[in-house]
């Protein structure tokens, strides 16, 4: 991946995000731990999602990794439909780090790597082309318990609806782009490395639903 323009904007931009950041509203609760489970990935694209959240004083610390999500080339782009190609996201991880400008919503730089492979339209076999993608953005997050006020099981229920805008920065392909004879349009195409959010957009809504483990000697 080469290093541009938009690549160093996104990195500039983080910096100044924390820094501005630095004087937000201190929150008191800290050290507790949230497992997730993202709800687009087995509804919408037939796979999972896990990620795992630290939460500090200020900040907090996450890891998400999704796996097998399906993306039929009609619901990404035209492009895609035509070529009559789908995609299969083997792995999409990365980490985030977030700023808690309030106990429940937050704010999280996200650099994140995407494992693509591609098939034609009613075939898991043989991938036309295996690529990554790489990505930088933002995230907002709001983590709502609902239950938080009562004792036992359902104080940790959690529910995190999500915004994040995840841009392109660059994939494994040259220029980002695949040249290659397309058996079923029967002719040569040029596919483009896709972007990973809705309608081959860098945005993506999601809900996640899990859990929140507190020490319970901790104030809350």
């Amino acid at each position: 991946m080469k290093t541009n323009k938009k690549t160093i904007t996104s990195l500039v931009i983080a910096l100044l995000f924390f820094s501005l950041l630095s004087q937000a509203q201190d929150v008191s609760e800290k050290n507790k731990f949230s497992l997730v489970f993202g709800l687009n990935q087995p509804i919408l694209l037939r796979g999972f999602n896990v990620e795992g959240n630290y939460w500090m004083k200020k900040w907090v610390i996450d890891y998400s990794h999704g796996f097998n999500l399906h993306a039929d080339g009609k619901f990404v782009a035209d492009e895609y439909e035509r070529q009559r190609v789908n995609f299969k996201i083997t792995h999409s991880l990365g980490v985030g780090i977030g700023y808690r400008l309030t106990k429940s919503f937050n704010l999280r730089f996200e650099p994140k790597l995407h494992i693509y492979e591609t098939y034609y339209e009613q075939s898991t076999e043989n991938s036309i082309v295996n690529f990554n993608t790489y990505t930088l953005g933002f995230g907002a997050y709001y983590r709502w318990m609902p239950f938080e006020k009562r004792e036992g099981f359902v104080k940790g229920i959690t529910i995190v609806p999500s915004v994040r805008y995840w841009h392109k920065v660059g994939s494994s392909l040259q220029n980002d782009q695949f040249s290659y004879f397309n058996t079923a349009t029967n002719q040569n195409e040029l596919l483009n490395a896709p972007n990973i959010g809705a309608a081959n957009t860098p945005w993506i809504l999601n809900i996640s639903v899990g859990y929140t483990f507190w020490n319970h000697n901790q104030r809350q």
